[in-house]
């Protein structure tokens, strides 16, 4: 079964599940966020890969709109529901600014995995801990899902739309448990580098290494 959405491709991966903060400023946009919450209808967000809209991406429902400017720009809470197919991109909508898509909605496993979500958590815990961040999540480690930690693995743009791929938690946790097993030894590096830096005088000015990527 085929949908039309109003779309806003955004160079972004949202998740389902996941609350999402718009500040909504173009003209065509205010006109989709209006029109969607006027008549209670979800909007997509296919995410942008090097200049091109992608396949999939996530519709999501306006949850509220938090504040109206003068000018008529819009702060919006959103919140994922599902991911989307996009068959077909529609550029031209009678009386709208706004473009759409013809979509299909693929099954989608979402059966938690509690032994490998323990893997994940340990390994992006101990990638927190190496970054010095602290990551509080909503949830009990035994409620968690793929959706709801892979924003905070350390995943490129490329690789979070590569798990929004994935239709099947457990291949969801592999992709994360595989990331993580690569990443860490290479932040594990990059601290060792940087304390060897700090002890010698002569290497002080490359403190430009940034322990982010």
């Amino acid at each position: 079964m085929t949908n039309f959405i109003p779309i806003f491709p955004l160079s972004i991966v949202v998740y389902p599940g996941e609350t999402l903060n718009l500040h909504i400023f173009e003209p065509r946009y205010k006109q989709m966020v209006n029109d969607c919450f006027t008549n209670k209808k979800p909007f997509g967000i296919p995410t942008v890969l090097d200049n091109a809209v992608t396949e999939k991406g996530t519709l999501l429902e306006i949850q509220s709109i938090e504040k109206v400017y003068d000018d008529g720009k819009m702060d919006v809470v959103t919140k994922g529901i599902k991911v989307f197919n996009t068959l077909e991109l529609i550029k031209v909508l009678p009386d709208k600014l706004y473009d759409g898509a013809i979509v299909t909605y693929p099954t989608n496993s979402e059966d938690l995995r509690s032994d490998l979500m323990r893997s994940v958590l340990t390994g992006i815990r101990e990638l927190h801990k190496m970054l010095n961040v602290t990551k509080l999540f909503k949830k009990p480690d035994d409620k968690l899902c793929s959706y709801d930690v892979a924003h905070h693995a350390g995943l490129s743009l490329q690789e979070e739309y590569e798990l929004l791929c994935l239709l099947r938690e457990d291949q969801r946790l592999e992709y994360l448990k595989r990331h993580l097993q690569k990443v860490l030894p290479i932040v594990s590096g990059m601290e060792d580098l940087k304390e060897r830096i700090q002890l010698n005088g002569h290497f002080k000015e490359l403190k430009g290494f940034n322990l982010d990527l």
